[in-house]
């Protein structure tokens, strides 16, 4: 029997809410080395500070706006939320990229791109739980097989982020071979400044959406949310999906230090080299990871696929710790297995906790769910800028073998550790498991006494068969009867 094909109009709805986390991507991956080139560094130029300052902030814009858009993701609306998510980041995309200073000062420039980095995060943290937590939902719309529900959801968000990633460092490269070596200034204006393009678009393709079915079912808008019952219930799969989300973030900047090792860009004659390595082959690895991941985030289950992807990063992080020597003199080879490794990252828990953060609670709190979970992992990634340098002068420093080997034993048992967290902690999710697992919060809020007539958006009416399928129909306010 031929296989149902799958309207391109479902696909669309679930792409039009994970697209924006391209953004996520390009605006962290779009800054590079490029501003120590042209204002130098240490005295009278961009210092240590500034550097990890400048990296520090978007973390934490990012957390605020993953917390904050979770709660109104759940009680203003998802559509709300995206809307709200596009329309900042088109906004400071292009304040960043105009930031000047009083009387052109360089520290002033930089307070500003600072400033506008932080809000853009929160713009970019925001797509988490609207856009993110909305696809997870279109995705198990009727017209979706279920067999492909994961992949989808993946595809929209992992792959857009590592799309970001992608086209950030070729933005730069293709503005370097037309401005060259002496116009940076025109370069890192214009990479910054070309955020607000993919923002803007995906703005208007928002515009004509409606909020989710799932959410005018189920939603919590206009009853206060029982967060005692809630907490009760999901605590233990949300410490476990936190608590992996935070250890991945920070082993994952640590393992950025092999990412230094090839993408030096500290000599003009090194500046194209490290485009071509950071686009060919460590941002082309990330998409390789996820895209293969995403075929089998249904096969195996999410819960199967990260556990997996954990083991096997953290087999290649211990060769690669333990042959560093060897690899170090072999470019080509160094590269190769690093792309390896980072493919697994991107197979397992980079495509695995957003749909394990998106998919495991009930659709009543999932933007909150959703953002605590991710805003967990952003932590993980703060504290790693600014704990990481520690951890290499605690080994000897950047110029020894243990200072640039070291971190990478202790990220490699993290992950051993992450994936005896999952195995513990997180419960196996099953297709149409937002479904399954609304009914049974519904029937949880029921046997503790509250009134789960008070849920979904009062113009929806929920309609059951007897097949068990759940349809939704708007009521249209009437105030006569029809005449026949």
């Amino acid at each position: 029997m031929a296989e149902k094909k799958v309207p391109l109009n479902s696909i669309s709805l679930i792409f039009a809410c994970g697209t924006a986390l391209f953004s996520d991507g390009y605006a962290n991956n779009v800054i590079g080395s490029v501003l120590e080139r042209i204002y130098g560094t240490g005295s009278g130029g961009i210092t240590t500070n500034y550097s990890t300052t400048l990296s520090s902030v978007a973390f934490a814009g990012t957390v605020v706006g993953m917390l904050s858009f979770g709660y109104l993701s759940d009680k203003v609306g998802r559509k709300f939320g995206m809307m709200s998510a596009t329309g900042i980041v088109a906004i400071f995309s292009g304040l960043s990229a105009a930031s000047s200073g009083a009387n052109h000062s360089l520290d002033g420039m930089l307070a500003m791109l600072i400033a506008c980095r932080f809000l853009l995060g929160i713009g970019v943290g925001a797509e988490y739980p609207c856009g993110s937590v909305s696809a997870s939902e279109q995705s198990e719309e009727e017209g979706i097989a279920k067999n492909s529900q994961h992949r989808w959801l993946v595809l929209a968000t992992n792959s857009m982020i590592d799309a970001g990633f992608v086209i950030g460092a070729f933005v730069p490269l293709v503005l370097y071979w037309i401005f060259g070596d002496n116009h940076l200034r025109a370069v890192w204006r214009l990479s910054l400044g070309l955020g607000v393009v993919p923002a803007v678009a995906v703005f208007f393709w928002r515009l004509r959406m409606e909020e989710p079915n799932r959410y005018k079912r189920d939603s919590m808008k206009h009853v206060r949310i029982p967060y005692r019952l809630v907490i009760k219930r999901y605590w233990r799969g949300l410490f476990g999906i936190s608590l992996v989300w935070f250890i991945y973030d920070f082993i994952t900047y640590v393992y950025n230090r092999f990412h230094a090792f090839l993408t030096s860009c500290s000599h003009t004659s090194r500046y194209p080299v490290c485009f071509y390595w950071t686009m060919t082959n460590f941002q082309s690895s990330h998409s390789a990871g996820t895209v293969v991941g995403a075929f089998f985030v249904d096969l195996l289950g999410p819960k199967v696929t990260i556990i997996t992807g954990l083991l096997a990063q953290a087999v290649v992080g211990f060769i690669m710790s333990g042959l560093y020597t060897q690899l170090s003199q072999h470019i080509g080879a160094f590269a190769v297995v690093y792309g390896i490794f980072l493919s697994f990252g991107e197979f397992g828990p980079g495509n695995c906790l957003g749909v394990l953060g998106a998919k495991s609670g009930p659709t009543a709190v999932r933007g909150q769910y959703y953002g605590f979970a991710a805003a967990v992992g952003k932590i993980g990634a703060f504290i790693g800028t600014w704990v990481f340098p520690i951890i290499v002068t605690d080994f000897g420093g950047s110029s020894s073998a243990k200072g640039n080997t070291g971190p990478f034993w202790i990220g490699s048992g993290l992950a051993i550790l992450s994936a005896i967290v999952v195995y513990f902690f997180v419960t196996p999710l099953d297709h149409d498991g937002m479904k399954e697992e609304d009914a049974k919060f519904r029937e949880y809020l029921e046997a503790h006494g509250f009134d789960v007539s008070l849920m979904g958006l009062p113009e929806i009416e929920t309609v059951s068969y007897a097949e068990g399928q759940e349809i939704s129909s708007a009521i249209k306010d009437t105030d006569s009867e029809t005449k026949v």
